[in-house]
């Protein structure tokens, strides 16, 4: 259970930048090989890479774990909507 008052709290790693573990997920909101949006406790986290997958998804515990070669990744905001108009227009459609 998620106590409403509990502070939000959020790990990412990643290894050699093929393998990333981010707690505090939400909602995998879309996902390809090339890019993921992820609504997690502190916003919503977009990642691209190449032949990117799901390793691992437990929303219960709020865990992904997420495979392949990772290019970047950004937490999205209002002032980043227009650079990321992209992601939001598949999200969106």
């Amino acid at each position: 259970m998620v106590d409403q008052g509990k502070v939000k709290r959020q790990e990412v790693k990643m290894l050699n930048r093929k393998l990333m573990e981010i707690s505090g997920v939400l909602n995998v909101e879309s996902f390809d090989s090339e890019e993921f949006l992820l609504e997690t406790e502190c916003g919503f986290l977009a990642i691209k890479g190449q032949n990117l997958h799901i390793k691992n998804l437990s929303l219960e515990q709020g865990l992904v774990a997420i495979e392949g070669l990772v290019h970047s990744m950004e937490y999205l905001d209002s002032t980043s909507q227009t650079k990321t108009k992209g992601l939001f227009g598949k999200l969106f459609k």
